[in-house]
């Protein structure tokens, strides 16, 4: 068996992303990241369909949701940004608690978007 490593994929050929910051708004806490997470996933797939989510490269941060504000933050393709803030808007409900979904910025770099809009105080 020959061990040969792969290439890495040159900066200019690799996808380009965003991480979108968002906020819920509803009456009770929401504790559970995962069901953050599956509601966007249902609305962006219902909006955009399976394909368009997929271009897209939706990927929640779970460890990224900040119980305490509310906040939290995913990646997203550079040219799909506006189409999942769209999809974001067909997200009402988690479970039984009817919700709100309201984009707090967009950002390139990580840190810049948990420091501008995690860390900021409501």
């Amino acid at each position: 068996m020959i061990n040969t490593k792969l290439k890495p994929v040159l900066p200019s050929l690799r996808e380009k992303k965003r991480y979108l910051v968002f906020e819920v708004i509803s009456k009770q806490k929401i504790n559970d990241a995962s069901q953050v997470s599956s509601a966007i996933w249902n609305a962006s797939s219902q909006f955009l369909g399976q394909l368009g989510t997929a271009k897209a490269g939706l990927m929640i941060l779970n460890n990224k949701w900040d119980q305490k504000l509310q906040r939290g933050i995913m990646k997203v393709s550079h040219r799909h940004v506006d189409a999942v803030k769209a999809a974001l808007v067909f997200a009402n409900k988690i479970g039984n608690e009817d919700v709100i979904f309201r984009s707090l910025g967009v950002s390139g770099i990580l840190r810049k978007a948990e420091n501008r809009f995690l860390k900021a105080s409501a």
